[in-house]
């Protein structure tokens, strides 16, 4: 038995590991002038490599003129649960809104969606408005765009987000499925049940991105680590987890070894900030909780630890955008002595 470990101890060894670029994107760019200067602050302290806009935000244009002054690579984060509308003619009456003019929120996009309620030509109105809004703000269409609070993946929501990234030509997207999400017992039942939802969504979703041509990451990660549940310690794990269930495991079954030269593209999902003061910042109806909370701060201060920075150094992890990759998708084809072996999206 331990002849036979030791072989295996060797094999792994020589089994030769996916070289790694990671695209820390840090979200919600523009809701307040204090989560920008927390995510202007750990871009420039190359902590985080890929930024999304809020267009919808408050502090959008302060956002915008710093992302193009510090040639920060800018995606649109797209928002029809939080604030207000874009479009001026979808604030009152419209679907998209409570009496109040303002989306319906997190959870209520997703009751109203679900009582069949949500018209769906408005919600195409309002994320070409929002790229519209972005291409304003920026000078240039948006490198990727992916849903706030993951609105782009729910049903019928999908489609209409698909054919609007295909007729603007934009590439990329997030699908949030996380490998090892289901073993976190540490995360509460509530939440749990929110990211399970997110995740069959997300699943969902994958045959409407890839029939419209939408590349994605190969890996996503960020659920797990988000607010107080991130450290050096915890993003070391989850990205040592990814890399070890997408390097040898494909939907259960383990396949052959990696090429030498072969390419892992992951996002790690963050939320870097200064807490929002009360009712400072926000999409138009003032900041919410997890804006707030000093969670925001922990984040910022944990991607810029010189333990993690080192660790990705040391890992040979490369951090990049979606403008930064070349090939990136849902899925890629490996080839070695002589055989293809495909590797598809990650399941339990």
């Amino acid at each position: 038995n331990i002849l036979l470990a030791a072989l295996n101890c060797c094999d792994d060894l020589r089994m030769p590991q996916p070289r790694v670029r990671l695209i820390v994107t840090g979200d919600d760019f523009g809701y307040c002038l204090r989560r920008n200067r927390g995510i202007m602050e750990c871009f420039n302290a190359r902590a985080i490599s890929n930024v999304s806009l809020l267009v919808n935000g408050t502090a959008a244009k302060e956002a915008a003129i710093s992302a193009v002054r510090n040639k920060v690579p800018l995606g649109l984060h797209a928002n029809l649960s939080e604030g207000l509308p874009v479009c001026h003619q979808l604030r009152m009456g419209s679907s998209l809104v409570n009496k109040d003019g303002f989306f319906h929120g997190k959870m209520g996009i997703r009751e109203v969606l679900k009582s069949g309620h949500i018209n769906l030509s408005e919600v195409d109105q309002e994320l070409r408005g929002q790229v519209d809004l972005f291409c304003e703000l920026t000078g240039h269409l948006p490198h990727h765009m992916d849903g706030h609070q993951h609105v782009h993946v729910l049903p019928g929501i999908r489609d209409i987000f698909a054919q609007v990234l295909s007729d603007y030509g934009i590439k990329y997207t997030r699908v949030p499925i996380e490998p090892g999400l289901h073993d976190c017992d540490w995360i509460g039942q509530q939440l749990m049940d929110f990211y399970l939802q997110v995740e069959k969504d997300a699943f969902n979703s994958i045959d409407v991105f890839k029939q419209h041509g939408i590349r994605w990451a190969d890996i996503y990660i960020g659920l797990t680590t988000m607010g107080k549940n991130m450290s050096v310690s915890n993003i070391q794990r989850v990205i040592e987890n990814a890399i070890a269930t997408r390097a040898d495991i494909s939907c259960g079954k383990r396949f052959r070894r990696l090429q030498d030269d072969a390419i892992l593209t992951m996002e790690l999902m963050v939320h870097p900030g200064y807490p929002s003061f009360p009712e400072e910042g926000g999409c138009g109806e003032g900041p919410d909780e997890f804006s707030m909370s000093a969670d925001r701060f922990l984040e910022l201060q944990t991607l810029k630890e010189s333990k993690l920075l080192k660790y990705y150094e040391d890992k040979n992890i490369q951090l990049c955008s979606f403008k930064d990759i070349k090939e990136i998708g849902s899925e890629k084809i490996i080839q070695r002595e002589g055989d293809e072996h495909r590797l598809e999206a990650f399941r339990d």
